[in-house]
């Protein structure tokens, strides 16, 4: 069984704890947060202060890291260069830089490492893949995804509110997620324009909304993406459309259920318009999340056995975070030349 520590302890570090826990292949046994003292731990775990003394611990196999985004960067970084393997929550670092210094690190100390990007294993985004690999309705076409949740006052209390250490807003923080399923779903995208907009929050550097689009040049694939923290009732869409047919996943099934059921519906394209009708549609809904416990059955399979990363890995990090740079950059730096190709006369 392997030795596990953990890095942050709020949310996401209780939840991965109790997932290692109860898949039997690990055990937690020293923990850290750089922001608050962990409470309520069995005797038989050490608490440190400094997330330095955790991974310098020889005891320690494995660290997994849920702290504050400028974290994860430094974190990853010790941990390999100890001896450790490493599980890392999204975003992987702040920009694609960093995360490509992470990579050398990687394969200089050849150690395991992943990163938490759990939405590919959901069970509709599983199903949309099978769909799209065995060819069923032809290659893909374009897609639209919208994400969206609200948050209070209280934000602006957190760590997530403080561009030096989240690196962004809602971009970075959940919109991440729906572009890496366009990478996921759709490959990859050298085009892109973004529009990103603090209206409500008006908080520096971190953003409420960002409208962008992708296209792959070779392909002629779009892809276009609505992340928002001003949706004040929480939203999860994505739709697919193909050659022959589509999928729209409506809802995702989290711990909140603030998203509404998990439902994909499937159609093929009929001759006549309109192409497909809500009659037409196969529906499907799935009533539980079982992606967290896939993604540490995951992780300890490649620790353990060699097994390969397929969701999460630093090369689909990497190229996740080349985009966000490059959504954050079309708006900060070159605004001039995205309004120029989108034909929009400022006024």
């Amino acid at each position: 069984m392997r030795k596990i520590g953990i890095v942050g302890y709020g949310k996401m570090g209780k939840l991965r704890h109790d997932r290692i826990e109860r898949s039997g292949r690990g055990k937690v046994v020293a923990v850290c947060d750089p922001y608050v003292k962990p409470e309520g731990l069995p005797d038989d775990v050490v608490v440190y202060d400094d997330w330095r003394q955790l991974t310098n611990d020889p005891q320690i196999d494995a660290v997994f890291i849920a702290t504050a985004n400028v974290h994860n960067k430094p974190v990853a970084i010790a941990c390999m260069q100890a001896g450790k393997d490493v599980f890392c929550e999204k975003p992987p670092a702040l920009t694609g830089d960093d995360m490509a210094d992470i990579i050398k690190v990687e394969q200089a100390t050849l150690r395991k490492l992943m990163y938490g990007f759990n939405h590919r294993l959901h069970g509709a985004v599983k199903h949309m893949r099978e769909l799209i690999d065995n060819n069923r309705f032809g290659r893909v076409l374009w897609m639209r995804g919208r994400y969206g949740k609200s948050v209070d006052a209280n934000f602006l209390n957190t760590w997530r509110a403080n561009k030096e250490l989240s690196g962004g807003g809602i971009m970075i923080d959940q919109g991440i997620h729906m572009l890496d399923l366009f990478l996921y779903l759709g490959g990859s995208f050298d085009e892109v324009q973004a529009m990103v907009s603090s209206l409500f929050w008006h908080q520096p550097g971190i953003e409420d909304n960002v409208f962008a689009n992708f296209r792959n040049s070779k392909t002629g694939l779009v892809a276009s993406l609505h992340s928002t923290m001003t949706q004040w009732r929480h939203l999860f869409s994505l739709e697919v459309f193909m050659e022959r047919g589509y999928m729209v996943l409506n809802g995702l099934k989290t711990s909140s259920n603030s998203y509404g059921s998990e439902q994909l519906s499937i159609a093929m394209n009929r001759s006549k318009a309109p192409a497909a009708t809500w009659e037409d549609e196969e529906r499907l809904t799935y009533e539980t999340d079982t992606s967290w416990d896939s993604e540490i059955r995951m992780f300890f399979d490649a620790v353990e056995k060699g097994a390969p990363i397929t969701s999460g890995n630093s090369a689909q990090a990497l190229a996740v975070m080349r985009l966000i740079d490059r959504i954050y950059e079309n708006e900060r730096h070159e605004s001039e030349v995205l309004y120029t190709d989108l034909n929009v006369v400022r006024v």
